[in-house]
């Protein structure tokens, strides 16, 4: 295999391309202890070295490392190590080992996003939210019921009728066009049709 190409990513970074394909990225340390040069050969013990020692070590290492100081989804935490320049299989090797110890959890995740915005959140907001952070939808759904319960009318028309307050909006005196306008942020909001329908239907004393 032949080093075909080194571009620098930043100060302290290289990019790696090995018979013309992106391989992955070295520390500048890194490929000088490797002696990678370009256009010269790489051989295969030091190839299964980077690719056995040097790169696994460092992306566990990284992993841990954004696990300091926040949490992620399994889906997060992977797109953080693809931007670092890891290959898929040192990802997945990272991946497991983060989760192997507990550090990631899309379960505990899920309950602790669905507990913390439950009361300021519409579900619909909610699950989006998750979805995007890579949450599968069936945990979402199982943790939501666990959480919340099958049903949340209730919950969620208080959730609206506070809206309604800090928007000072009064149903009772609204005409159709400012009820519209209301209508259509709810809905922006995540909230379901019938849910803000029956709110601005309310004769609510604004406070």
């Amino acid at each position: 295999m032949t080093v075909t190409g080194i571009k620098e990513v930043d100060k302290s970074r290289l990019e790696i391309e090995i018979d013309d394909t992106f391989t992955f990225v070295l520390y500048k340390g890194e490929a000088r202890a490797c002696g990678i040069k370009e256009n010269q050969e790489l051989s295969e013990d030091i190839y299964q070295k980077i690719m056995e020692e040097v790169l696994p070590k460092r992306a566990k290492l990284r992993a841990m490392n954004l696990l300091k100081s926040r949490t992620y989804t399994a889906f997060q935490l992977k797109e953080k190590l693809k931007k670092g320049g890891y290959p898929g299989g040192i990802i997945e090797e990272a991946l497991d080992y983060v989760t192997g110890f507990g550090y990631v959890n899309d379960e505990r995740y899920a309950a602790d996003y669905i507990e913390y915005n439950k009361e300021i959140k519409s579900r619909n907001r909610i699950y989006m939210d998750l979805l995007k952070r890579g949450v599968p939808k069936d945990i979402i759904e199982r943790t939501w019921i666990d959480i919340v319960g099958e049903d949340r009318k209730e919950l969620e028309k208080e959730q609206i009728i506070s809206w309604m307050r800090k928007k000072h909006f009064a149903a009772q005196t609204a005409d159709f066009k400012e009820k519209q306008k209301m209508a259509a942020f709810l809905y922006r909001k995540g909230f379901e049709t019938e849910n803000i329908r029956n709110a601005l239907s309310l004769d609510i004393t604004i406070i």
